[in-house]
C-alpha cells in the first residue's frame, strides 16, 4: 500500500503562504547542542540534513537567541550578528537539496536566563521584573528603550534568516519565555501600554511581528509557537491562549500557529515541553483542535506524536493541519521516506524515554537516540559502507547492546550470529518495562530485533555460549554483551531481616510486607518505580536514596513527574543516606554528608536497589583466546541501555 493511500493527509502537501511543504511531517525547533561556539558547524548541518534526506517536509531550527543577554551556553545558536549567515546558508543548502523546507526560530529567554557565557548568574529581563522559580533567577524590569532594542533584535535576526536563504521565520512565544511572559497577566504587571489589557500584553508580540514583517517582506511565511496551556500556576490558561490566537488571526499576518504545551518556569509544567513516555500520546492535539476551530490559518500539533497512524488520526479528525514529530525523526530519520515507500512497518518507533535526546542536551551533550545512536553522530556513522573483508562475528547476549551490535555488523556485510542464553531476547529491558510508567521501554527490544534480522543477522535463543563453543565455531570476532546481574553489597544483619531485591519484586517472586523501605543507591528509575508500585499496592513506603533527590540520575522531566507522583501517593523520601545495616524490624543508614545515623524503624521488608554487577565469566574464560574480543554495555560496566546500544554500534561497525 502506498503512503498516500495509507496516510493520505500526512503525506500530502501543505501550503504555508508562499511556501509549500511536500508533506506534513515537521522537525520542530529543539536544542541539539550540536552548535559550535554559538554558530552552525558541520555536525549541526549533518544532523539536520539527515532528517531532510529522510524525507521530512519542514525543519525548524532550534531557538536562535536574538540578544547576547539571552545566550548562556556556546551550544546555543546565536543569531544576533551577521556572523551566523554563512553557516545558516550552508545549512539551508544542505536541507534544500532534499526538497525539505527550513524555517528559523527566533527566541529570547527573558526571566528564564540562568547564566551568561562566562558562567556568572544572569541579570535576566522580564516585562516587570519578577523571578524564575525553577532557575532561582531574580529579574530586571525591561525599560522602554530595552523593549525597543529587543524588537529591533528580533527583526534583525529575521533579516539574517532571510538573507541566509531560509524559507520562513517562527517566533517563539511559548513555554513561559520572554514573549509568553509579556502575554501572562500574572507575570506582566506593567502599567504602560505593554501591560494591563490583553491588547497591551500582546503589544510586544505584535510589535515583534510587525518589525519582522518589515524586514522579510510580504511573502516570507512567519509563524508563532505558543503553548496551548502553560500548565503553570502563573502561566497562560487555554482560555487566555484562545483569546491571544483570535487576535493573532485577526492580524492576517501569520502563516501558521505551532501549538505546544507547558512552561519552563515551573518543574511540574516543564515536564510537558518534552513529555516522557508516561504522558499521553498527541499531547497537545486537544489544544490545537480548539484553536483550529477559531482561526483561519493552519495549525500544528506536537507532543508525543511518535507514529504515523497517530499523526494521520490527528489530521483526519480535524485537530491540526500538520504535525511536529521531532523525536520520531530523531529515532528514525528515514521515517518519512519509509512511509513514502510503503514501508510503515519498518519505522523505528520512539519510546519516549528522553534518555539520549533531551537528557543529553540538558547535560550539555549533543542530542542522540537511545535506539539509534547514529543520530547526532552522522559524520561518523551516517553513511554505511560495506566491509571490504567480511568477518565471521559472534555476538553473545541478546539485550539492546547485543542486538545493536549484530545489526551494525550485519548491515556492513559481516556474517553475524547472535546467541542469547534465555529463550527470549531483551535482557534487562524485559524487567525495565515492568516498572510503572515504563511499559513503552519494551519497544526497544522489538525495534532492535527487527533491525538486526532485517540486516541479515542470525539469532539463536536458548543457547549458552562457552569458550569451547567459540573455539568450535572459530569466529573472527566475538562481541560480549552478556549484561549484568543484581548486585548485593555486604549488609550487616541481613540474615535477621526480610530483604529482597528489585528484580524479585518486579517479576513477582517476592512476598512484600505492609511497611517497606527501599534502599536506593542507583537514584534512577528503579527506586521511584518500585516506590510507586508498592504504594499503589497498599504498602507504606519509605524511599531512601544516596542522592540529593530520588531519580537524581535520570532525565529531569521524568524525574520531576515521578516526584510529583511520590508526593501524591504519600511516599516518604529520605535523601543523602547510604545503607549500613538491617535487623528484624529496622534499617540503618548513614547520612552521606554528616555521617550521622539515619534509622528507619517498624519495617517489614527491605527492597534493595543497589545496582548491578557485570556478568564476566565468559570474558574471563576467553583470556588468551586469539580472536578479536569486544566487551560492551553492562558486561563492561553496569550502566544504562544508552551506553549498551552505543557501544554495540561502535563494536559492530568495526568488528
Amino acid at each position: 500500500m502506498t503512503a498516500h493511500a495509507q496516510f493520505p493527509l500526512l503525506m500530502s502537501p501543505l501550503d504555508l503562504g508562499s511556501v509549500t511543504l511536500k508533506n506534513r511531517i515537521v522537525s520542530t525547533g529543539h536544542g541539539t547542542r550540536h552548535v559550535q561556539n554559538n554558530k552552525v558547524g558541520d555536525t549541526f548541518i549533518a544532523y539536520h540534513e539527515a532528517r531532510a534526506r529522510g524525507g521530512a517536509g519542514l525543519i525548524i531550527t532550534e531557538a536562535m537567541m536574538i540578544d547576547e543577554n539571552s545566550v548562556n551556553s556556546p551550544g546555543h545558536l546565536y543569531v544576533g550578528t551577521d556572523d551566523v549567515i554563512p553557516g545558516l546558508t550552508q545549512l539551508a543548502d544542505a536541507v534544500h537539496a532534499h526538497g525539505c523546507k527550513l524555517f528559523g526560530q527566533v527566541f529570547h529567554l527573558g526571566l528564564e536566563q540562568m547564566s551568561t557565557l562566562d558562567g556568572r548568574r544572569a541579570a535576566a529581563y522580564g516585562p516587570s521584573g519578577g523571578v524564575s522559580e525553577r532557575y532561582h533567577v531574580s529579574g530586571r524590569t525591561l525599560s522602554r528603550d530595552k523593549i525597543a532594542e529587543l524588537i529591533a533584535a528580533f527583526a534583525a535576526a529575521a533579516r539574517r534568516i532571510k538573507v541566509a536563504g531560509l524559507d520562513g521565520v517562527e517566533i517563539a512565544a511559548s513555554h513561559g519565555y520572554l514573549i509568553a511572559q509579556f502575554l501572562s497577566p500574572q507575570i506582566n504587571m506593567r502599567t504602560d501600554d505593554y501591560g494591563g489589557s490583553l491588547e497591551n500584553r500582546m503589544r510586544f508580540l505584535t510589535d515583534v511581528m510587525a518589525a519582522i514583517r518589515h524586514e522579510v517582506g510580504a511573502d516570507m511565511p512567519v509563524g508563532v509557537r505558543i503553548s496551548g496551556d502553560e500548565l503553570a500556576s502563573d502561566g497562560l490558561t487555554p482560555e487566555e491562549v484562545l483569546e491571544v490566537c483570535d487576535l493573532l488571526d485577526a492580524t492576517g499576518d501569520l502563516a501558521y500557529l505551532n501549538i505546544t504545551s507547558g512552561s519552563s518556569r515551573q518543574s511540574g509544567s516543564a515536564v510537558h515541553i518534552v513529555p516522557p513516555m508516561s504522558t499521553d500520546i498527541a499531547l497537545t492535539a486537544g489544544y490545537a483542535a480548539a484553536i483550529r476551530k477559531r482561526v483561519s490559518m493552519p495549525v500544528m500539533a506536537v507532543g508525543r506524536i511518535n507514529r504515523a497512524g497517530t499523526a494521520e488520526q490527528v489530521l483526519s479528525s480535524g485537530q491540526a493541519d500538520f504535525c511536529g514529530m521531532t523525536r520520531a525523526l530523531i529515532t528514525d530519520p528515514e521515517f518519512p521516506n519509509k512511509l513514502a515507500e510503503g514501508r510503515a512497518d519498518d519505522v523505528r518507533v520512539c519510546i519516549g524515554c528522553n534518555q539520549a535526546c533531551i537528557d543529553r542536551m540538558h547535560r550539555g551533550f549533543g542530542v542522540s537516540c537511545i535506539q539509534h545512536p547514529e543520530t547526532g553522530r552522522e559524520l561518523t556513522y551516517g553513511m554505511v559502507e560495506t566491509a571490504k573483508n567480511p568477518k565471521r562475528v559472534m555476538v553473545v547476549g541478546g539485550g539492546p547492546g547485543g542486538l545493536k551490535a549484530a545489526a551494525a555488523a550485519a548491515v556492513r556485510g559481516h556474517d553475524v550470529t547472535l546467541y542469547e542464553a534465555e529463550n527470549r531476547l531483551g535482557g534487562q529491558a524485559n524487567i525495565a518495562q515492568l516498572l510503572p510508567r515504563r511499559a513503552e521501554f519494551g519497544g526497544i527490544i522489538g525495534n532492535l530485533e527487527k533491525e538486526a534480522r532485517d540486516a541479515g543477522a542470525k539469532i539463536i535463543t536458548g543457547t549458552r555460549v562457552t569458550r569451547e563453543k567459540i573455539e568450535a565455531e572459530s569466529p573472527d570476532t566475538v562481541i560480549l554483551a552478556t549484561g549484568a546481574r543484581v548486585f548485593q553489597p555486604p549488609i550487616d544483619g541481613i540474615d535477621e531481616a526480610h530483604v529482597v531485591n528489585a528484580w524479585d519484586v518486579l517479576e513477582g517472586r517476592a512476598n512484600i510486607g505492609a511497611r517497606v523501605v527501599i534502599a536506593d543507591w542507583r537514584c534512577d528509575w528503579i527506586g521511584l518505580g518500585l516506590a510507586e508500585k508498592l504504594a499503589k499496592d497498599g504498602c507504606s513506603v519509605r524511599l531512601v536514596s544516596t542522592g540529593h533527590v530520588a531519580g537524581e540520575t535520570i532525565p529531569r522531566y521524568m524525574r520531576d513527574l515521578w516526584l510529583g507522583e511520590m508526593h501524591k501517593l504519600g511516599v516518604e523520601m529520605i535523601p543523602m543516606a547510604r545503607l549500613f545495616g538491617v535487623d528484624e524490624d529496622s534499617v540503618y543508614f548513614q547520612h552521606i554528608a554528616s555521617f550521622e545515623p539515619v534509622i528507619c524503624e517498624d519495617v517489614d521488608t527491605v527492597v534493595l536497589s543497589q545496582g548491578h554487577e557485570p556478568v564476566t565469566e565468559l570474558e574471563q574464560a576467553l583470556q588468551g583466546w586469539p580472536g578479536k574480543l569486544h566487551v560492551i554495555g553492562d558486561a563492561l560496566a553496569a550502566r544504562t541501555a544508552e551506553e549498551a546500544v552505543l557501544e554495540g554500534l561502535e563494536a559492530g561497525a568495526n568488528p
